[in-house]
């Protein structure tokens, strides 16, 4: 029995979401245009990150695994007035085919619930379920957006309201922002919870919950950014 439910285990997490029956199909977005006064600030995509950690869950989740992604935007735009970061506007966006699984140095870097290393077949059997028709279906969603509608406070401490698409879906939310003086411009991290029946998707459950991914997955990144 523990054995069937090891297998079991597996396969649940390799597959980590399952598709709702309907899609939204979300229109591209314009470019962001530039106002008088404000400049545009490039990204510095090497040393900006962002990493998404999927999480276990049920009563048997100690027979499954915790997953951290990772990735670098591949499209951004960063508009600003010079001095005024509460009137930055954004669009960011990153294909899902380069999303990174389970580094073992991360994972070992990160320990605890994530410590465990995985072999390097078991991770690219659960990145392509993850990504496949089962999970994300990245061939038909490939990418995942942002894009600022509101911003407030003052640096180093703000919040921003934006828009998330993911799976063909958009949805709106708050995250925090902290902002801080990086060399030649400015560094801007943040943390949010994103779920995913917000966008269509259903967690994987196996024998009535008793193995399943849990909804919330907890997003961060940090954004170097440049000025002109």
């Amino acid at each position: 029995m523990h054995r069937r439910l090891a297998l079991l285990s597996a396969l649940a997490l390799a597959a980590c979401a399952s598709p709702s029956a309907e899609h939204t199909v979300a229109a591209n977005w314009e470019p962001l245009q530039a106002k008088p006064g404000e400049e545009a600030l490039s990204l510095a995509p090497a040393a900006s990150h962002l990493r998404a950690y999927v999480f276990r869950a049920g009563p048997a989740a100690r027979l499954g695994h915790n997953h951290v992604l990772t990735a670098r935007p591949q499209e951004a735009q960063i508009l600003m007035e010079p001095g005024r970061a509460a009137s930055a506007r954004f669009q960011l966006g990153l294909k899902l085919d380069q999303l990174q699984l389970d580094d073992p140095a991360l994972r070992a870097e990160l320990g605890g619930g994530f410590a465990r290393a995985l072999d390097a077949e078991a991770i690219a059997g659960t990145r392509a379920n993850m990504l496949g028709e089962r999970g994300l279906q990245a061939e038909r969603f490939p990418w995942l957006r942002m894009r600022s509608l509101r911003l407030v406070g003052e640096a180093p401490r703000m919040a921003a309201l934006v828009e998330i698409e993911l799976h063909g879906q958009r949805r709106e939310q708050w995250l925090a922002l902290t902002i801080s003086e990086a060399d030649q411009g400015l560094k801007v991290s943040g943390r949010f919870v994103l779920h995913q029946t917000d966008f269509g998707l259903v967690p994987f459950n196996l024998l009535g919950g008793l193995l399943a991914v849990a909804d919330e997955i907890v997003v961060e990144f940090e954004l170097v950014l440049i000025r002109p």
